[in-house]
């Protein structure tokens, strides 16, 4: 069973779908590493190697996807939305965009302004972004830790959203975004048999 080619009046490029279905796995993976360096003090070097390479990876992506988002048309939302939902679905978006790449440069300058470099892999780092300073650091500690918690709630209100639009509005919202398989095509109808000839 083949996967669906993109249409280009309902559903975003298979490229978009990639860099959003890529990307909110690495968030979901980033928000929940988050949490447990919080709460993990014996895990917390482990999360950190984990943490950085990631980050980093998130935002070169949401770079990648602005750039793509920029030079293509989205497909319009489903007729018959209401006015202030299209306002909400249209800022979230942006909101979302804007903190995707706030929250990794917030990290970056805030590892730089502990002294210590943002390990990649192995011996590759990060240069340093933001001076080495106790104040600064504490500063966009906090930072991060805002859009982290805001990230959460737009998280949760991006579900809520999807799942009211397609359990109880069913206004195809979520197929925009969707990988669909296309059903196999019906088998072409027997042609009819002609009549037998009477023999007498």
């Amino acid at each position: 069973m083949a996967t669906e080619s993109p249409d280009p009046e309902t559903t975003y490029t298979i490229t978009a779908r990639v860099l959003h279905w890529t990307m909110a796995v690495l968030v979901l993976a980033m928000l929940f590493i988050g949490v447990f360096m919080v709460t993990s003090v014996s895990d917390f070097h482990l999360l950190v190697t984990l943490h950085e390479p990631l980050g980093f990876a998130i935002l070169v992506l949401v770079l990648v996807r602005i750039g793509w988002r920029l030079t293509h048309t989205p497909p319009p939302l489903p007729t018959g939305m209401p006015r202030l939902e299209r306002l909400v679905a249209m800022y979230s978006e942006r909101l979302i965009y804007l903190l995707l790449l706030l929250q990794p440069l917030f990290g970056w300058a805030l590892v730089s302004a502990s002294g210590q470099p943002v390990v990649l892999f192995g011996s590759w780092h990060l240069p340093a972004v933001a001076p080495m300073n106790s104040t600064l650091f504490a500063g966009l500690l906090r930072a991060h830790e805002v859009a982290a918690y805001v990230l959460y709630a737009l998280f949760l209100a991006y579900l809520a959203g999807t799942l009211w639009n397609t359990l109880v509005v069913r206004n195809r919202v979520l197929h925009r975004m969707t990988f669909r398989l296309r059903p196999k095509p019906a088998a072409p109808p027997a042609p009819a048999r002609k009549p037998e000839a009477d023999p007498r």
